[in-house]
């Protein structure tokens, strides 16, 4: 009697296993089938980005090397961490990158109080507690206090973005350590709603800096690097070819002595940039000013009109007024 109690069981047994490992199979067919269509479909995304180049634009004169390390950088799905003085065009570089390839511009601008939370999400317990003691029916839910940063709005994007982050060295030295996870896996936990963020389309990433503070070895690893070198005589009469159509050519060389003159001077607390040579120039002609005024009649460096648009501080203005005279007395 017991011997049969025990066959039974053990038939039982042995049936819900098989029902089990039948069950089993089915769910790693159907696991197998959308693997693979995962697979090919993050495969043709991939094909996508990495096939969209940046060849510069007509309001954007990109050289060469700038142009292979933005490629490179969608190449390899990697953040671009561009560096240069101020005024070489690393913010307006991202701008172009999106207009030249048709694709959305997401902007993150640091500042010194910026931290890395406030890109990902804020939860808004202000408001949330305001609207109870109102007595608001949405507070029983808590992802309406939720508000969303740029990464996030970036990774839930229906197709990929350009996201700039500008400036990133205000940030203090902790910042970029907290957004190692974010960039590298482009993932994140909201732990209020207790959601996994995870980009839908990699976005193609521009990181800017002013070179003022180093960046952690981490952060660095993660990125693909370009150090953007201030534009040669050459490359910036291009530049300024962009923005003045019909610059006289006797203006535009006394100007650009001028410019790169001042540049060279020693001791020079800040030397004028790409941006400030703009604006020195649509003053020039907005006040119908000449090239002889440049130069001083005997042929040497004079103190140029507006010079306030390129020289912006008294310690700068004083050294280049005493180098100007010195060189007049011959000294």
């Amino acid at each position: 009697m017991a011997l049969g109690k025990n066959l039974a069981i053990l038939r039982l047994i042995c049936r819900l296993v098989y029902e089990l490992l039948v069950e089993s199979a089915k769910l790693d067919e159907k696991f197998s089938k959308f693997a693979l269509k995962s697979t090919y479909t993050c495969d043709i995304e991939l094909q996508g980005i990495t096939k969209m180049r940046f060849e510069g634009s007509k309001t954007y004169v990109a050289t060469d090397d700038l142009k292979l390390a933005v490629n490179a950088a969608i190449t390899l799905q990697r953040p671009l961490l561009i560096k240069g003085e101020p005024g070489t065009g690393k913010t307006l570089l991202a701008e172009e990158v999106a207009a030249s390839l048709g694709l959305e511009l997401m902007q993150w601008h640091i500042k010194s109080t910026t931290k890395a939370q406030q890109g990902l999400y804020e939860y808004d317990a202000v408001s949330r507690l305001r609207d109870s003691q109102l007595g608001e029916a949405r507070v029983k839910d808590i992802a309406n206090y939720i508000v969303k940063g740029v990464l996030w709005q970036a990774f839930e994007a229906d197709k990929p973005v350009v996201l700039l982050i500008d400036e990133i060295d205000k940030a203090d030295i902790e910042f970029p350590n907290d957004l190692l996870r974010e960039i590298d896996r482009m993932e994140f936990y909201c732990y209020e709603t207790k959601q996994l963020i995870k980009a839908k389309h990699r976005p193609i990433v521009i990181i800017t800096s002013n070179n003022e503070k180093e960046l952690p070895d981490a952060f660095l690893r993660r990125c693909f690097f370009h150090y953007i070198q201030f534009p040669d005589k050459a490359t910036m009469e291009s530049i300024v070819a962009v923005h003045f159509k019909n610059l006289k050519k006797e203006l535009l060389d006394a100007a650009m002595a001028s410019f790169f003159g001042i540049r060279a001077l020693p001791g020079l607390k800040k030397k004028p940039t790409t941006s400030e040579l703009i604006d020195w120039l649509r003053l020039l002609l907005a006040e119908d000013i000449p090239a002889s005024a440049l130069q001083a009649k005997d042929g040497k460096d004079a103190i140029p009109p507006m010079h306030g648009a390129l020289l912006k501080n008294e310690q700068d203005i004083e050294l280049f007024n005493r180098l100007v005279f010195m060189a007049r007395q011959g000294r």
